[in-house]
């Protein structure tokens, strides 16, 4: 993010703020962003050594639950201190929060390896790998969100019940709803660029208060650093206005879910690799091999892209979200939408993930799954989808729920293969915990089926 400037400039860059604070911040394995505000000092002296964060961040759920069967941390382990280390080509600064700089932080074991249980350096585990065979992965990711006129306090008032949309009706691609909403609009498309997460576009999407946000593409690790800020951003932003976004992948039966689209690339010596002019659908034989192999591990991988019990609530039939393991060409009924278009243009976007996903984890298995194909020369057996991808009732269908997904993963010898051993068990084992809370959860549906009358 930072550009040219060297680590020993942005040091000194902090050293002459007048700024006497710094806002530091991990990501965890659900995706969201936990941090702090250290003292100038204190940062200076943790970007040489790093500093100490306590590793329950690995050990609970979304509400700081902590898991009872994780091997990593613990009662058992007391939950001690991990060794965070700040990457300082993160720098940005926080508009919104009187410039404050900010930076993201790395887990390592310790030992200076990286920490095997840390969504950011898995990705960048997987990015090695691919810079092996001189590839160079490019993303951008796409946010679907809803807009509620509620508050935390508000929200919890309702009993969790009923939120106010920020607009009513259905209007997809609406100036005027953007309008009516246009000093929000406006600070999150300039705010979210001052802060180093750029956008490319953004606009309404179909259902009452929804927002898409499309990211300006990157190179591998910025653009998912950009997907992790960007949701962080947009709720900070957000609270000034009286908003409170979700980025739940389906908070209404009535009403489609939220996705957040993949597109991605391979670059190598500053060439698009997957453009191929001869072609009909301007695919190269890479892009035919990277793709084969997304398409062979998704059903092992699926809990990556759709990490909670609400994720398979969005994967249903009809509402803008794959059910089958599919690929087609310009087509938003599939779980694989190749994109032709120029040399530089020609990519691929992953629509099968919800926009609860963490984006490190979705972006690692992307990748690894896709070099792995190029790796092993994997040819596309299935025919692309022509139509609605929902009548392909010979392609295989996506595990339904994040029970079913998370055995699956389980079981796989790919998945670590790609991911590797301790990675996979432990993100198995927080699914399985997950699994359980929504198991023993007593649900509004219940109480309005069974109260009265049973």
């Amino acid at each position: 993010m930072n550009g040219s400037r060297s680590p020993a400039d942005v040091l000194e860059e902090i050293r002459r703020s007048p700024a006497q604070k710094v806002k530091v911040a991990i990501t965890d394995i659900d995706g969201i962003l936990r941090g702090k505000y250290v003292h100038k000092e204190k940062f200076l002296s943790a970007a040489e050594s790093g500093f100490g964060f306590c590793n329950v961040v690995f050990g609970w759920d979304s509400s700081d639950v902590c898991y009872d069967n994780a091997r990593y941390t613990g009662w058992h382990s007391g939950y001690p201190d991990a060794l965070a280390r700040i990457d300082l080509a993160t720098y940005r600064n926080v508009p919104w929060d009187g410039g404050v700089p900010f930076f993201l932080a790395d887990f390592e074991d310790g030992q200076g390896r990286p920490l095997g249980v840390c969504p950011r350096q898995l990705f960048k585990r997987v990015l090695a790998r691919a810079a092996a065979r001189g590839l160079v992965p490019d993303a951008g990711l796409e946010y679907e969100w809803f807009n509620f006129q509620e508050t935390p306090q508000s929200w919890a008032a309702k009993g969790h019940t009923s939120p106010q949309p920020l607009t009513p009706g259905m209007f997809g691609y609406s100036i005027l709803r953007a309008a009516h909403s246009r000093p929000y609009f406006t600070a999150l498309f300039d705010e979210l660029a001052a802060f180093g997460v750029p956008l490319e576009g953004l606009h309404t999407e179909t259902g009452p208060g929804v927002f898409e946000g499309a990211i300006l593409h990157a190179p591998g690790l910025e653009a998912a650093d950009r997907g992790v800020l960007f949701k962080t951003a947009v709720k900070e932003i957000a609270q000034r206005f009286g908003v409170m976004p979700t980025f739940m992948a389906r908070w209404s039966r009535e009403l489609p879910g939220c996705g957040c689209h993949l597109h991605q690339s391979l670059w190598s010596g500053g060439r698009n690799v997957f453009h191929d002019e001869a072609d009909p659908h301007r695919m190269s034989r890479t892009f035919r091999s990277y793709l084969a192999g997304l398409v062979r591990a998704l059903p092992d991988l699926l809990p990556f892209f759709a990490p909670t019990v609400n994720s398979y609530k969005r994967l249903v039939e009809g509402f803008w979200a794959p059910t089958r393991v599919t690929w087609g060409v310009d087509n938003r009924t599939v779980a694989f939408r190749v994109i032709p278009g120029s040399a530089k243009s020609t990519r691929l976007e992953v629509r099968v993930g919800g926009a609860d996903l963490n984006p490190y984890l979705a972006m690692a298995a992307s990748v690894a799954a896709g070099v792995w194909g190029i790796e092993q020369g994997l040819e596309l057996e299935e025919e692309p989808v022509a139509g609605s991808a929902y009548q392909s009732e010979q392609a295989t269908r996506l595990p339904r729920s994040l029970q079913e997904a998370t055995d699956r993963l389980r079981r796989s010898s790919l998945a670590r293969e790609l991911l590797g051993e301790e990675f996979v068990d432990h993100f198995v084992r927080t699914r399985e915990w997950e699994w359980r809370q929504a198991e023993q959860a007593v649900t509004d549906w219940e109480l309005k089926r069974y109260f009265e009358i049973i």
